[in-house]
């Protein structure tokens, strides 16, 4: 399956091309309906069916499902407020069945909705008739397979356009996923989500936008013939000795995800704790900005992970800006900056964009993001979008992190102004310090080569791939050490 996602526009666009490569609009959405009642048949014995159609393409898909499953036994029969004109027309008097007006009594007696009113081309809250019936849907005790997306679901941000959104046990979408069916709360909505193939061209419409799956980058896999210096050293800067923990949680993030050498820069204060709890991770004393400085002289020292633990405080907006001067202009170690590396610059973010280098990657929270972006959730159509622009904005790639985690790349950049949405992550990754040990998958992959877009995509999905393995009781701690299994299958 293709990990590429399409916004509804350009799904609008794979459609015409598919339609302009020679076939007929009638046969997509034929192959379509039947799609969706494939997978009704398959999990569904014949029943009591309401469909429910809209007057636009997705309703044209309904009366397809319904002819189909009154011809497989089922007990189907349509509910719709207007016959739309078209291709919907037309599939509507292939229907002989019974239709009923859009009303919440008209599901009565179903033991399964189909939910065919408007898909991914809505742009408004549901209202009147649609609403009340969408209402009565969610609230009956028949299970409600959506066609496309959820009726009341932005296709595009993944958020309800009104009070009133279906609530899904499946829904079956065409060609490739959109935006609304990874994003929270629409992956939710969605339930399980089916991906079928239609009769669209693999090369209709391309899209910068991805899932995050191992198909979007490579592992750096050790060769037989390499050595630890060829894995390269990251550098992790610890906080003070109240508060150590956040930076050794991200150090071992980085020795299990294969970088070769890990050191935790450390105040004097904090050595003694550090040392104490540390083996096959090194500790360096480095007291504040000038320490530090002196520390990365050492070219071999490429990559650096800073904020967690590190305090809010004009010495840690000095250090950042030390780590983001190392190196000559061509050989900066690469960066991560997170936590309190981003929050100490709330009071001026355009002081850290001017310094950000083309080896960066910040990854804020969403209360972090808001405090260096402040305008851009609120001005742009959703979380991609937003990210994206957090991206152009600040030169840097940039990791949103969230249950539906998204990965950005500034224009120009390695990533080549790429997107991904990471939706792999459990429930059980809702713990203290799994983000510091985030910072630290990253780190470990930059300092094994990898260009930022790809390592942060790569850590946040074996990030969320090492939650899923461990499973209930998951706390910060178990993400390293889970994650050699995740890798060994990976490897498979």
């Amino acid at each position: 399956m293709s990990h590429e996602i399409l916004t509804t526009a350009q799904m609008g666009a794979a459609d015409a091309y598919a339609v302009a490569a020679g076939t007929p609009s009638l046969t997509l959405m034929e192959n379509a309906g039947r799609a969706v009642a494939d997978e009704i048949a398959a999990r569904f014995a014949p029943c009591r069916v309401a469909v429910l159609c809209g007057p636009g393409n997705n309703g044209g898909d309904g009366y397809v499902v319904a002819r189909l499953l009154k011809g497989r036994g089922f007990d189907a029969w349509v509910v719709r407020d207007a016959v739309g004109r078209g291709d919907a027309g037309a599939m509507a008097t292939r229907w002989d069945g019974k239709s009923l007006a859009l009303s919440p009594q008209a599901l009565d007696g179903a033991a399964l909705v189909v939910d065919a009113l408007f898909g991914a081309g809505l742009a408004r809250p549901l209202e009147g008739a649609y609403a009340a019936t969408v209402e009565a849907a969610n609230t009956s005790d028949a299970p409600v397979v959506a066609i496309d997306v959820p009726s009341g679901l932005s296709g595009d941000s993944g958020l309800p356009l009104g009070e009133v959104v279906i609530r899904a046990a499946l829904t079956v979408t065409f060609f490739r996923k959109k935006p609304g069916h990874l994003l929270l709360p629409g992956r939710i909505l969605c339930g399980a989500l089916v991906v079928a193939e239609i009769g669209i061209p693999a090369q209709a419409a391309p899209s910068g936008l991805h899932e995050n799956t191992p198909a979007l980058w490579r592992y750096p896999w050790p060769s037989l013939e390499g050595h630890k210096y060829a894995r390269g050293h990251c550098i992790v800067v610890s906080g003070p000795a109240h508060a150590t923990g956040a930076a050794r949680l991200a150090a071992r993030g980085a020795l299990r995800i294969g970088a070769g050498l890990v050191s935790v820069a450390s105040p004097p204060g904090a050595m003694a704790v550090n040392a104490a709890q540390l083996t096959a991770i090194m500790v360096k004393p480095a007291d504040g900005a000038a320490g530090l400085a002196a520390l990365l002289q050492d070219r071999r020292l490429n990559a650096v992970v800073m904020g967690p633990g590190l305090g809010v405080s004009g010495e840690t907006r000095e250090m950042v800006r030390v780590a983001l001067a190392a190196g000559a202009p061509d050989a900066r170690p690469a960066l991560v900056l997170d936590a309190d590396a981003l929050t100490a610059f709330q009071d001026d973010p355009d002081a850290l964009f001017a310094r950000l280098h083309d080896r960066c990657v910040l990854t804020p929270h969403a209360g972090e993001f808001a405090r260096l972006f402040p305008d851009l959730l609120e001005d742009t159509a959703g979380k991609v979008e937003a990210t994206r622009a957090a991206a152009a904005r600040s030169g840097a790639v940039v990791l949103l992190k969230g249950a539906d985690t998204v990965i950005a790349a500034p224009p120009g950049g390695e990533g080549e102004g790429r997107a991904a949405i990471n939706a792999n992550a459990p429930a059980w990754l809702a713990t203290a310090g799994a983000g510091d040990v985030l910072a630290g998958f990253i780190g470990g992959l930059l300092a094994q080569g990898m260009d930022p877009f790809a390592a942060a995509c790569a850590g946040a999905w074996l990030h969320g791939a090492a939650a899923a393995a461990f499973g209930p009781g998951l706390i910060a701690e178990d993400l390293p050490e889970t994650l050699p299994r995740v890798l060994a299958d990976l490897a498979q």
